[in-house]
Order: C-alpha cells, then sequence, then structure tokens
C-alpha cells in the first residue's frame, strides 16, 4: 500500500514564499534529470538552455478570476465569505461557503451594498453551495469590483499586485487559482525561445479548489480528485503531435497542462481537440503517455502535486531534491521557486 504519508517531508515555514519577486524571471531554477536525480542549480531565466529547437512548450492559459467575496448575511449582518469554484450554468455557481453552518438553503447574501446579492439554492457535495447570483450590469464588471484574489491559505501577506498572480499569457476567465509554474515566464522570456525555435502550445484547465484540499485518506488509490474543465484547440494540439512525431520533446508548464495532456493523451492515446471535465489522479507507478519534461513548483508535503512529480520521476529522487532544495533555502509554493524535470 502507498501511503499518503510516504509524500511528507519537514519544511522550515519560512520558506514558503508569502509574496512574489520583483521580476517574475528572477526565480531560481532547479533542474534534475529525473531519471539519475543529478541536480543543477540555476536561474529561471537560463530555461532557454534546456529547450531544444522543435520542442513543444505548453503551457495553461487559464485566468484567474477574483473569486474571494466578502458579503453579510440578509436578516443578520453576519459575515460571509463565498469562493467561486466554477459556473454550474447562467448566474448559479458553485461555491464554498464561510461559515456554511448558517447558510441553509434559502439564506441570502449582500456584497457590496447590495451591489451583487446571491442565494442558497441548494448544498452539494463536501458541503459546497450552488448560489444564484442577482445584479444589475455585467456579472464580470461587478466581480472585478467586488472579488478579491483566491490566495492560497498559506499566503498570509497582502498581494499588492493582483496581476502577479496571473500569468502574463492569462486568456480565459475560469480559474479559482493560478497555473503557479508559469508564473516565472515574462513576455520577454517566451519571444526568447521563440526565436529558439521552441514552439509555444495553449492549453486551457480552469484550477479548481481541490489543488488546496489536503488528502484525507491513508492510502493513496483511496483519494478521488476533484474534476476540473480543461480544453485543448485543434490548432494547438496539431503542435504538440508534430513535435512527438518529430521526436521532439513536450515540456508541460506545471501540473495544470500535464493533467489536461495526459488526460486527453489516455483517451485518444495522442493529443486531439478536446474539452470536458477531466479528474486524472497521477501518481507513481502512472505511464505518462505524451510529457517528455516538467516545469514545475515546490509543492506541499503530502499533496497529490507532489505525488504526479514523484510520478514523473521517483518519490525518492524528488524528496532527495526537495531536501536539496530546503538546505540551497529555495522558496517555495505558490510564488516560490521552480523546478525542471527532464
Amino acid at each position: 500500500m502507498m501511503k499518503v504519508s510516504d509524500f511528507d517531508f519537514a519544511l522550515p515555514p519560512e520558506l514558503i514564499a508569502q509574496t512574489p519577486l520583483a521580476t517574475r524571471s528572477d526565480s531560481r531554477l532547479l533542474v534534475m534529470n529525473r531519471k539519475t536525480g543529478a541536480i543543477t542549480h540555476r536561474g529561471f531565466r537560463d530555461i532557454g538552455e534546456y529547450l531544444h529547437e522543435g520542442d513543444c512548450l505548453v503551457i495553461n492559459d487559464t485566468k484567474v478570476i477574483p473569486a474571494r467575496l466578502i458579503g453579510e448575511k440578509e436578516g443578520t449582518g453576519a459575515k460571509v465569505e463565498v469562493l467561486l469554484l466554477r459556473r454550474r450554468q447562467g448566474d448559479v455557481w458553485e461555491t464554498l461557503v464561510h461559515p456554511g453552518k448558517k447558510m441553509r438553503t434559502g439564506a441570502k447574501v449582500s456584497f457590496g451594498g447590495g451591489l451583487l446579492r446571491a442565494e442558497v439554492l441548494d448544498i452539494v457535495q463536501e458541503g459546497n453551495r450552488l448560489i444564484r447570483f442577482s445584479y444589475e450590469g455585467i456579472f464580470e464588471e461587478i466581480l472585478d469590483q467586488l472579488g478579491q484574489m483566491p490566495l492560497p491559505p498559506y499566503i498570509t501577506e497582502k498581494l499588492e499586485d493582483k496581476t502577479r498572480y496571473q500569468t502574463v499569457y492569462a486568456k480565459h476567465d475560469g480559474s479559482a487559482a493560478a497555473p503557479t509554474a508559469g508564473l516565472h515566464f515574462t513576455e520577454e522570456l517566451l519571444a526568447q525561445l521563440e526565436s529558439k525555435g521552441v514552439v509555444i502550445a495553449h492549453v486551457t484547465l480552469h484550477v479548481g479548489l481541490g489543488t488546496f484540499r489536503p488528502v484525507k485518506v491513508e492510502n493513496v488509490t483511496d483519494h478521488h480528485m476533484h474534476s476540473e474543465f480543461y480544453c485543448v484547440e485543434e490548432q494547438e494540439a496539431n503542435k504538440i503531435r508534430e513535435a512527438k512525431r518529430s521526436g521532439n520533446r513536450v515540456i508541460a508548464v506545471g501540473t495544470t497542462s500535464c493533467r489536461t495532456l495526459e488526460s486527453v493523451g489516455a483517451m485518444y492515446g495522442e493529443v486531439r481537440a478536446a474539452s470536458g471535465f477531466t479528474d486524472i489522479f497521477i501518481y507513481p507507478g502512472y505511464r505518462f503517455q505524451v510529457i517528455d519534461g516538467l516545469i514545475t513548483n515546490f509543492h506541499l508535503p503530502q499533496s497529490t502535486l507532489l505525488m504526479l512529480v514523484s510520478a514523473f520521476s521517483s518519490r525518492e529522487l524528488i524528496l532527495h531534491a526537495y531536501e536539496e532544495a530546503i538546505r540551497e533555502r529555495y522558496r517555495f509554493f505558490s510564488f516560490g521557486d521552480a523546478m525542471l524535470l527532464i
């Protein structure tokens, strides 16, 4: 039995990055050979030295919405926090509500002095609430005005510039969290890679709150992943297939791009245009069908993301690399440094 505790490690709290660096590409980069475990310490702006002409770099162009709303329960004035998880249809959203116990079916919340109102329609799996919003005007504009960026719970510092919790190529609204491996890229760095002949392919996966949910079972295989929406357009699928057919590498930027590619690859045996919901759970023993390299941040102990990167290398080599990163004082988690597995 593979235990969740097998993926534990001790992290000094001061290594949890609370704020982004002034310049995105100033992050450090731990480069590891995923077969041998050989490690090199570089800067992220050196990433191009490890990418070759014809390689396909796959980025997730999802955009984080200001999904955290603070309001008042109508009738009592009690403070209520609502986190948008995903739009079900129209103005009905699946949400996480705190405190949840007081927000039963029929409860109503007002935001921004009534600029936005919400009613709880139903309580669904894991205690999430289905909420219908009512307003005048355009929902997205009201959300921009009233909403806050849904930073992970381990980040306690205020984010001064909310664009820093977006990638420079963020395009499609829908995420409750950023695909953080992409935060290190600047437009200039991406242009340099393209001028070198690296092919950039876009996919979309809207990151859900399950990214931060702890694994509550003892046996890894008993865990069930949350479901997230993904989309791969035909033009982008062609780029990825061409790289594979030409013997070039497909490098996923982040676990979200990886999960998208492997979900589609599992269905068709190759990457094709597709969209839908995926709950793919990648842990050691998984056989990768699409990706040949992975750019990723340093993940939480006992997390599904740590299990994924362990599957791409090995649990022992990844935990050894994490020990090395801790000794070298790398910055961890969303605003932290990066790792390249090739």
